[in-house]
């Protein structure tokens, strides 16, 4: 939620220009309204089934962003047993959390076991195995689902592709109804569910139809054998609009477009496990000028953010929006804005049409809310940087910037 006042950008009623006088800069600002906006969405998509929002806690993990979105009514989906002590820490019942990721642990596992989460997305069989092991040496039945890969193309980065082929991610299709006879035959698992995902920044709805439409033929198969899969997690993957040319669809018409797959299974409940279309564009990196200069005819910007604290960018060639935090009528010229690490991969964006900046000039790095802070790191020595929530006038620091003192 930002928006220009008298030529001065803010985030909700806060102007940047104090956020950053106050906290410095670079710093992770987040829009609470926007976060429970986001949430409500797929809320409203729920009103005609039964289903748990579980949000994907690898986007982001912080304590105060996870509380708020537990306190809304979300569940959580987790991919790490430290994942699950934070979503526990911050108020999570046990009850609404589900358990992902290709190499669970044994003492993630008793974790797990012990913390009574919901369920297990199960990826492999020797995974299943070990989940009985330790759900025996606990006295407790485990309750799972097999997470199912089942081909499907998402167009998407080839490293946010989960659900194709050759990837690490789940059971083969055609190996499901197996994994399940398996399952029925061991005394400390109950399957429940099957889950699925596929990807992430998905833009159509149709990989999402194909893959439920997959995976309802394994419920039905499932069925004969004498095994009720009551829960359908569907995943997360929803893309967001990183881009102006880019139109995402809503959580309704995803929702709608599975729910239509499984019309006649009323008895069905859904898990979703959305993250970045509910945290991606609440967050954003504000940066300031260092440097300029002017190599070979290209112009550079030279910030004080850098891959350390937001590496999608190189990682992945993303695309974040980069708007000046005060509105210029200057020339524009072709820029790349770059950051201080030594790796030529260090840049915030390449060739963008940028008014002729001042040093200390701010900008704001926009849909930076998943994958930006969770993935950051002290690379160069840098310290991690302060993140901020916004509500309204208010402005309350919800992680605290690292110092030098503070590096080991």
């Amino acid at each position: 939620m930002i928006s220009f006042r008298n030529n001065e950008l803010y985030v909700e009623d806060v102007r940047l220009s104090e956020i950053a006088f106050q906290y410095g800069s670079p710093i992770y600002i987040y829009s609470k309204n926007q976060i429970i906006s986001n949430f409500n969405a797929y809320k409203e998509a729920f009103s005609n089934r039964e289903g748990l929002i579980c949000f994907a806690s690898k986007t982001n993990a912080n304590g105060s962003i996870l509380k708020i979105l537990s306190k809304l009514g979300a569940g959580a989906d987790t991919t790490s047993g430290g994942e699950i002590y934070r979503c526990l820490k911050a108020g999570f019942p046990p009850s609404k959390i589900v358990y992902a990721g290709v190499g669970k642990t044994t003492p993630e596992i008793e974790l797990a076991l012990k913390s009574k989460i919901f369920m297990f997305n199960v990826e492999s069989f020797e995974e299943l195995a070990a989940i009985n092991k330790a759900a025996k040496k606990l006295k407790v039945k485990a309750k799972i689902a097999f997470r199912i890969n089942p081909n499907v193309d998402p167009d998407t980065h080839s490293y946010i592709t989960t659900g194709k082929e050759g990837t690490k991610f789940g059971i083969p299709y055609e190996e499901a109804l197996t994994a399940y006879k398996t399952a029925q035959k061991l005394k400390n698992i109950d399957p429940i569910g099957i889950h699925t995902h596929i990807g992430s920044q998905i833009l159509k709805v149709k990989p999402f139809e194909i893959a439920a439409k997959k995976v309802k033929k394994i419920v039905d198969e499932a069925q004969k054998i004498g095994i009720n899969l009551q829960y359908i997690n569907c995943g997360g993957g929803l893309g967001i609009e990183y881009e102006k040319s880019q139109k995402a669809p809503t959580p309704k018409e995803l929702l709608s477009a599975i729910f239509a797959v499984f019309d006649k299974d009323k008895d069905k409940k859904f898990i979703v496990e959305p993250g970045r279309s509910i945290i991606a564009n609440a967050g954003y990196l504000f940066t300031e000028v260092i440097y300029r200069k002017v190599s070979a005819g290209k112009h550079f910007l030279i910030v004080n953010a850098a891959m350390s604290d937001l590496i999608r960018p190189c990682l992945y060639d993303a695309y974040h929006e980069i708007i000046p935090a005060k509105r210029t009528s200057g020339k524009k010229v072709k820029t790349d804005v770059v950051g201080p690490v030594c790796e030529s991969g260090d840049f915030m964006g390449k060739d963008r049409m940028l008014p002729v900046l001042p040093q200390g000039a701010g900008l704001l790095i926009t849909c930076t809310g998943a994958y930006g802070a969770a993935m950051s790191s002290e690379y160069n020595s840098r310290p991690l940087i302060a993140q901020v929530l916004v509500d309204g006038k208010k402005v309350v620091i919800i992680r605290k910037r690292q110092e030098y003192k503070d590096l080991r």
